[in-house]
């Protein structure tokens, strides 16, 4: 008999409305131990919405979140990131001016020790917790591509985009989350580009035990390698979940992206 993957993540009607236009209308989704998911849709279909809501940004209107058996539909961003959900965004949001591993850092804001006295008096604890937090950093970095490793105090400005991109998913990856949430990671990259990404997603699922993964993607070929399963939202309903195979040759969603005749 085959064993029974834990549920990670599931979502119950789940609604959302800006005035009169419904964002999410009823959508709901199960994500399992260790699953990559892949999330699409045409633009405006409300697949951001979707990690805006998971996330604690926007407030759901209806439904429901169960992340890990509790119910974090009313949590706040930052109680919903310490229970172990991480993310990144469409748009770049490194600051290009600082460091390599101070981005990264960032990121890690509930595991490390912001008191006031410990800064001060406790010297050798922090060049610890600053010894062990680098080591950390450079073995994500590694998994993606050690030559980064190298550059860990180099400003991220100095770096080309898919590095960028990495960069983006360590600080993420660093606060040893459980669901990693990827809005489309390729947005901005060359198809080689893409391709290397395509390699990192999965290697980091291989290296990560336990890492269960939802992406947002337009670029089907990444989806159609990388994920499990696909789930397909337009005007912010689900119109078809399934294997990518499937999904795209589903009559409704090639009518969502193309058109009706």
């Amino acid at each position: 008999m085959a064993q029974q993957q834990e549920t990670v993540l599931t979502f119950r009607g789940l609604t959302r409305r800006f005035g009169g236009v419904i964002a999410l209308n009823k959508f709901d989704m199960e994500l399992t131990n260790g699953q990559i998911v892949g999330l699409i849709g045409p633009n405006g279909s409300g697949k951001t919405t979707s990690f805006n809501v998971l996330t604690g940004i926007y407030e759901a209107n209806g439904g429901s979140i169960e992340f890990l058996g509790q119910d974090i539909t009313s949590w706040p961003a930052q109680k919903v990131y310490e229970a172990g959900v991480a993310r990144t965004f469409q748009r770049s949001r490194l600051c290009l001016e600082l460091s390599i591993f101070d981005n990264i850092m960032i990121g890690n804001h509930k595991r490390l020790n912001h008191g006031l006295l410990f800064n001060i008096f406790q010297r050798k604890a922090l060049r610890e917790q600053i010894r062990e937090n680098h080591e950390e950093a450079r073995k994500l970095l590694k998994i993606f591509d050690p030559a980064l490793a190298d550059k860990m105090f180099d400003p991220v400005g100095s770096l080309r985009m898919i590095d960028r991109r990495r960069i983006e998913i360590c600080r993420a990856l660093i606060s040893h989350p459980r669901l990693l949430l990827l809005d489309e990671p390729s947005a901005g990259m060359t198809h080689e580009e893409t391709r290397e990404l395509m390699d990192d997603i999965l290697e980091v699922r291989e290296m990560i035990d336990g890492l269960s993964i939802i992406l947002v993607e337009h670029e089907m070929g990444m989806i159609e390698r990388v994920t499990d399963k696909c789930i397909v939202l337009n005007f912010g309903q689900k119109i078809c979940e399934g294997a990518y195979r499937d999904v795209a040759s589903d009559k409704l969603v090639q009518e969502a992206y193309l058109g009706g005749e």
